[in-house]
């Protein structure tokens, strides 16, 4: 008896055990589907890797100022020395008595203005490209709270989602694959290969709507509306945090961004409309509630 009931308690445990492995790794598959991509990591030099079209232009235009500094750097450097080496004490006990070089202080005019329109034009076009979205596919409206984040999407539906920071206790059963203090409750959920239309507003006060690699840092501030635009190509999971000081919390609001194929992202939506209710019900009665609203002829 006692060994039959061993056996049997033997034989649950080992059942149970295949049946938690197995819901684990259905998980973990589960999770595998949207990797985990837009986050720093240790020993991290420059820029994060661009996910975007305008992180990319950004990114270009950087490497280009880098290499102008440089030069310019490099050539200061180089006067110096020769100013400390050719004019020494020693070597020029006599100084010389000139005050104007006609064509010295045109160069040095010149040259600066021209350094100056060669930076200009790019980074205008930079400006210009990264305001308007082109031909945008949808928009996302971000609402900045104290403090956390509201994102609404008007174009399916109008319904909005909150996204606060999971407390670490959270994130640790519920995700624990993503970074202490950016993991969040709900994400912002957009397609992949979309152009998104992002505008920011704040409720309360100011705040900074900042993703790394997307290459969008906007300021949100009551009143007014400032927009934007994201496309990501690649399905993952991105995170940023809010850029501007808002009050005791800010280093509490976390962004994250969720890009899904459009298939999930429209089940995904169809989710949302139904948990808010915008989704009509189907049946004779709405019929019939849908017939009596109609007004009639007089």
């Amino acid at each position: 008896m006692v060994g039959t009931r061993w056996l049997g308690t033997f034989i649950g445990s080992l059942l149970a055990s295949l049946l938690a492995f197995g819901a684990g790794a259905g998980s973990a598959v589960a999770q595998a589907k949207v990797p985990v991509i837009g986050i720093p990591h240790d020993w991290q030099m420059g820029f994060p890797d661009s996910f975007t079209p305008v992180q990319q232009h950004l990114a270009s235009l950087h490497d280009l100022l880098l290499v102008i500094i440089t030069l310019i750097s490099l050539f200061v450097l180089a006067l110096l020395l020769y100013v400390v080496f050719r004019f020494h004490a020693s070597r020029n006990p006599t100084p010389s008595t000139i005050t104007h070089n006609t064509v010295l202080e045109i160069a040095w005019t010149i040259i600066p203005i021209l350094i100056l329109v060669v930076i200009a034009i790019p980074s205008f076009r930079l400006l210009y490209y990264g305001d308007k979205a082109p031909d945008a596919a949808m928009t996302v409206k971000v609402t900045g709270h104290q403090w956390y984040w509201q994102y609404e999407y008007p174009d399916q539906g109008n319904f909005s989602v909150d996204s606060r920071m999971l407390a670490e206790a959270d994130r640790v059963k519920q995700k624990p694959d993503q970074p202490r203090m950016l993991a969040v409750d709900n994400e912002m959920v957009i397609p992949a290969n979309t152009v998104i239309r992002v505008i920011g507003t704040g409720a309360d006060v100011m705040h900074g709507w900042t993703v790394w690699g997307f290459g969008i840092k906007k300021t949100v501030i009551p009143g007014r509306l400032n927009e934007g635009w994201i496309e990501v190509p690649k399905e993952g999971i991105y995170f940023g945090q809010c850029s501007q000081i808002c009050g005791q919390d800010h280093n509490y609001m976390p962004i994250a961004v969720k890009v899904v194929s459009k298939a999930d992202f429209d089940s995904w939506v169809a989710e949302k409309k139904k948990a808010a209710g915008l989704v009509p019900a189907t049946g004779p009665a709405t019929g019939l509630a849908s017939a009596s609203t109609i007004p009639t002829n007089r």
